[in-house]
């Protein structure tokens, strides 16, 4: 499969006006015609930024909605994988690189389909870096 693993951290800076950078919006150009791959988690880590957000007055309902027309708008490909499965290939990950298993999901996502990684979260992208994956560059 062709495509970008795009994680949590660089879609939520999408809709964020005090996280938007460079790299993330230089991603969001660069996925209006590729697959973007992410792992079963993902949905809930968007939400749950969405929901924090708005608890703590950073965003409204509209941004919300105008957010989620945004991600509607995109080819957005869920990667599942069986429990077994998730505790075979993301748990050595996490454990090697000191990664939570939510980001050893995003880097386990890129090493199965020998895909580009898209991320702002350091330790993701130190991970990455060892394991030989390409990283997004603007």
């Amino acid at each position: 499969m062709n495509g970008i693993v795009v994680d949590a951290s660089v879609a939520l800076a999408w809709c964020f006006p005090d996280e938007v950078s460079d790299y993330a919006d230089s991603v969001l150009l660069a996925v209006e015609n590729q697959t973007v791959i992410v792992p079963a988690i993902w949905p809930l880590e968007i939400t749950n930024g969405m929901l924090v957000g708005q608890r703590c007055k950073r965003i409204q309902q509209p941004d919300v909605r105008r957010f989620a027309e945004l991600l509607k708008g995109l080819h957005i490909t869920l990667e599942t994988q069986s429990v077994a499965d998730s505790l075979i290939n993301i748990l050595p990950l996490a454990e090697d690189y000191g990664l939570s298993a939510y980001d050893a999901a995003y880097l386990d996502v890129a090493v199965r389909h020998e895909v580009t990684l898209a991320t702002l979260d350091a330790d993701l992208l130190r991970a990455a870096i060892a394991m030989g994956i390409t990283n997004f560059k603007i």
